[in-house]
């Protein structure tokens, strides 16, 4: 069974700022350090391609975008877990889950940008979401309020 959750921060910063800095490898690598220190991605963020979100030892996510707006939305599919740099989207344990959509909106706001975010989990991830997305978010907004 899964479960959506929905986080939102307000960033003053325009939308193309916020949507780039989510994206960009090295500051990808800062924002999500709430989630896991080290953490980083491989592939693309192109409507239809596929991508990993990887943490330091090279286990995590594989995932395709299933969506992606130029500055409006990306909407991530993840389908399974990475172990050992091998894709895994047909154990017992993945179909239990997978596949599961991590959602972003950006949205213009009082002269910045509102990111809307919703995440589909299973109920023991609910804690750690809750606790780690929101510090997340405020990483992102740091770096993207930060003077160029």
């Amino acid at each position: 069974m899964k479960t959506t959750l929905h986080f939102t921060e307000f960033i003053q910063a325009p939308r193309a700022r916020v949507w780039t800095t989510l994206q960009d490898p090295d500051s990808y690598r800062l924002w999500t350090a709430e989630f896991c220190g080290g953490s980083y991605f491989e592939g693309s963020w192109a409507e239809g391609a596929r991508i990993r979100f990887l943490i330091p030892g090279g286990d995590g996510m594989t995932s395709v975008i299933a969506e992606n707006r130029l500055h409006e939305f990306i909407s991530i599919r993840h389908l399974g877990d990475v172990k050992q740099g091998v894709d895994d989207t047909d154990s017992e344990a993945v179909r239990a889950w997978a596949p599961a959509h991590e959602n972003y909106r950006f949205v213009d706001q009082d002269g910045g940008t509102e990111v809307q975010v919703s995440v589909e989990i299973t109920p023991d991830f609910e804690d750690y979401m809750n606790r780690t997305f929101p510090k997340a978010l405020k990483r992102l907004k740091a770096l993207c309020e930060a003077p160029a």
